[in-house]
């Protein structure tokens, strides 16, 4: 479900490769994006979103759940690639002041 694109010293580059992020894959995200981050040493995790089509609350739930987890060790989660829709419906139920939002990986790296 998540491949990882590319690592540096501090971001991990992710992709999340589903179209509908959906409550059938909810817990199965929420889960390995957990392993991942355990597992390289705690770096920013930094989603591409580009093939997600469509993204419901149950997922959201488990996007914010990772979020918390990984804000506890004082990391982050940066999403970047969102289509249009989906981040409209972000800025509507304002977690686009949560969540750092990204064009691309290039625009996440340079901040």
């Amino acid at each position: 479900m998540i491949k990882i694109y590319q690592e540096d010293p501090q971001n991990v580059l992710l992709t999340l490769q589903i179209k509908d992020a959906n409550m059938g894959h909810a817990d199965a995200f929420k889960a390995e994006l957990i392993n991942i981050f355990d597992k390289h040493q705690r770096k920013r995790l930094i989603i591409n979103m580009e093939q997600v089509q469509y993204i419901d609350s149950s997922f959201l739930g488990a996007l914010v759940a990772a979020l918390k987890y990984v804000i506890s060790f004082q990391s982050d989660v940066i999403l970047v690639g969102m289509r249009k829709d989906i981040l409209n419906l972000f800025a509507l139920i304002r977690l686009d002041k949560v969540f750092k939002i990204y064009d691309n990986f290039n625009d996440a790296l340079a901040q």
